[in-house]
């Protein structure tokens, strides 16, 4: 199923295949614009959800993309901490910025190159911001 969270099942832990590094793609964007119903991907049979679907089916088919979501809004972001051995949980996202994190996903891939080949090639490249990040 194209965007579900897991491609296919890892097992914890599970290095990379020999010879690849995973890179987190931290998708962000400005959740107060307003978006063009045809950029739109979480609008139904939308030029922006057909060209997402056709993202997810290609890399998952190709092994690279092993997982990813798209997330709630920052608004229903909860900041979670620990001082003085006291919790303190705040409302909302930690950092005030114009974008936010959208979504992420996990990539496999053969190099930084790659990687931001395939980040480029996301649907939402032309209005958001992507992070790629290794994994230690």
């Amino acid at each position: 199923m194209p965007g579900a969270w897991l491609a296919e099942p890892l097992e914890r832990d599970e290095p990379p295949a020999p010879g690849a590094i995973r890179y987190m793609l931290i998708h962000c964007l400005d959740e107060s614009a307003e978006l063009d119903p045809e950029l739109d991907a979480g609008i139904a049979g939308s030029p922006a959800q057909v060209a997402q679907d056709a993202w997810d089916e290609d890399l998952e088919g190709r092994g690279i993309k092993l997982s990813g979501v798209r997330l709630g809004p920052a608004d229903e972001a909860r900041t979670v901490r620990v001082r003085d051995w006291k919790l303190l949980v705040t409302d909302g996202p930690f950092a005030e910025t114009k974008e936010q994190v959208a979504g992420i996903n996990v990539l496999e891939c053969t190099d930084l190159d790659q990687a931001i080949e395939i980040a480029s090639g996301h649907p939402t490249a032309k209005f958001g911001t992507f992070e790629l990040r290794p994994f230690e």
